[in-house]
């Protein structure tokens, strides 16, 4: 709870307990904003800049094109790198609260961003593509010893299915997919759907989704 920065009540049985009866425990969690990292200085990502602070995140722009990743661009990052994808996220610190958003569609930064990416514990990673760049990609990955396991954490093509066309509307189906990640959501409409409006889903340390109690 505290790695998510999430404040509610966990139970202790008997076991687990030095007083010999279940315990109830409030947990409060403060802790600084989770980070979003958007690679590719392109302008789908000023759009999911602002998404990504609309949803309480410390985003950071990366790309390794100084003529592109300018505050000019985007005076809503908290912060703009000028480096090699893979180099800065080797580089940062990231944690199981982390998104990591791939706008760069370009493979030569791609691969080797993602190859590292998907060794982290961090909540995210979506990239974005069409299906044939997804697929391409995919390839790519495998020939540099991404096993079938990393490669199913991957979100690509990034975002949910809302037939989204223009920057922000993508931004959009982009930030809806980390909530619902995030939250255990499905993402389906909640009309005629018999699922809880509000639902959190437990992670395990390294930011996956694990069992609900």
């Amino acid at each position: 709870m505290l790695d998510a920065g999430r404040t509610g009540t966990v139970g202790i049985g008997e076991d687990g307990s030095r007083c010999g009866q279940p315990l109830t425990l409030l947990v409060e969690s403060s802790v600084p904003a989770p980070r979003m990292i958007v690679f590719g200085a392109i302008d789908f990502a000023s759009a999911l800049v602002r998404v990504g602070k609309l949803l309480g995140y410390h985003v950071t722009v990366c790309d390794a094109r100084p003529v592109f990743a300018t505050r000019a661009r985007f005076p809503e990052a908290d912060e703009i790198v000028v480096e090699w994808p893979h180099r800065y996220l080797e580089s940062t610190e990231v944690d199981g609260r982390t998104a990591l958003c791939v706008l760069t569609h370009d493979a030569k930064f791609d691969v080797p961003l993602l190859q590292a990416a998907l060794k982290l514990p961090v909540a995210y990673i979506g990239a974005m593509g069409s299906r044939r760049t997804h697929e391409d990609r995919n390839e790519r990955l495998r020939g540099v010893g991404v096993t079938e396991l990393e490669l199913a954490r991957l979100r690509s093509p990034i975002g949910l299915d809302l037939g989204a066309r223009t920057p922000e509307e993508t931004a959009l189906s982009i930030g809806a997919e980390i909530v619902a990640n995030r939250r255990g959501g499905t993402g389906v409409s909640l009309t005629g759907a018999h699922i809880p409006i509000h639902h959190d889903v437990p992670r395990e340390p390294d930011g996956r989704i694990g069992s609900v109690a």
